[in-house]
């Protein structure tokens, strides 16, 4: 244990060093405010420049590094507060309300977010000599953590290869196995091996969940997808609970309720089309659902957000 907290009495100040780094290469990169995407294929840039009302959001399985400026998701009722020494594993589709609670022109958020290959941390998983983590995390699908030095270094050059495009296809696969190795040897990255661990029960309710979004349209039948998931229908609601925080049927609302507000902003359609649209039977029934998820009713929600009064989903 004394050999342990040495350890990490040194490596503090090398990871405020390297946040200080990694800050300075995502602000030459993404110099204005907004989203960046990168020719790195999964990495994105984002530099807010502002506070943030709160927001709805839905993240992928993905890694979030902060490197300056404050922000909360909130799943569930679950704060999540993320600054400059945090990172963000989601390590499933998930949808969230999001704020920006600390950003300026002068101190702008930085952060990078990228997008997790599954079959890349598979595979870095199946090595043998891969170390157990330290400890077990929570059980939800969303979890932060103090990034570490290696962790820093390994985000740092994936970064830096936007300046030598001829590298990228060589090195960002190895970079990005280093970080998902980094992220594995943390608390939190066992929720992300518990996901992509065949058998397991996050597993499986990750493949739910998979299912639901490629089919939020069609109704949901409770039974079938527990069968395709291969749990029983209440292990299958514990489960879809513990890493959502929500049941199947409310992941489907949102979902559906999600691509219709998508579908009215940038694909021109009314309310009455896009409720038929995502699924919904009943028009006067999505209105309301949408008016208590949104806080305001379909077209005036919309018309606030062309106007830009109301600040669009974003991962980041």
């Amino acid at each position: 244990m004394a050999k342990r907290a040495q350890e990490q009495a040194v490596a503090e100040p090398a990871a405020v060093e390297l946040r200080k780094i990694l800050a300075s290469r995502i602000a030459r990169k993404a110099p204005s405010a907004g989203e960046h995407p990168t020719t790195v294929p999964g990495l994105t840039l984002f530099r807010r420049t502002a506070p943030s009302p709160c927001y709805r959001a839905t993240y992928e399985p993905s890694l979030n590094v902060f490197a300056q400026g404050r922000k909360a998701i909130n799943l569930g009722g679950t704060e999540y507060l993320c600054d400059g020494s945090s990172f963000l594993l989601s390590s499933i589709d998930v949808p969230v309300q999001s704020q920006i609670v600390e950003a300026s022109e002068d101190v702008p958020l930085l952060s990078m977010l990228l997008r997790l290959d599954m079959p890349m941390v598979g595979e870095v998983l199946s090595r043998e000599d891969l170390p157990e983590p330290e400890a077990p995390s929570n059980r939800h699908g969303l979890a932060v953590g103090e990034t570490t030095a290696g962790l820093l270094s390994a985000c740092i050059r994936l970064v830096e290869i936007l300046d030598t495009p001829e590298d990228i296809p060589f090195l960002s696969p190895l970079i990005q196995r280093e970080i998902i190795y980094r992220v594995l040897r943390t608390p939190q990255g066992e929720r992300l091996r518990a996901i992509a661990t065949r058998g397991d029960l996050s597993h499986r309710t990750a493949k739910a969940i998979a299912w639901l979004k490629a089919n939020y349209t069609k109704p949901l039948r409770i039974e079938e997808l527990a069968e395709f998931s291969r749990m029983g229908v209440s292990t299958l609601h514990h489960q879809f609970r513990t890493l959502t925080a929500m049941s199947p049927l409310q992941y489907q609302k949102q979902l559906r309720l999600q691509a219709a507000r998508q579908k009215m902003v940038t694909g021109g359609l009314d309310a009455t089309s896009a409720a038929y649209e995502v699924g919904y039977e009943s028009v006067s029934q999505f209105s309301r659902e949408y008016s208590r998820f949104f806080g305001q009713p379909p077209m005036r929600d919309v018309k606030a957000l062309r106007d830009g009064r109301v600040v669009p989903a974003s991962a980041a």
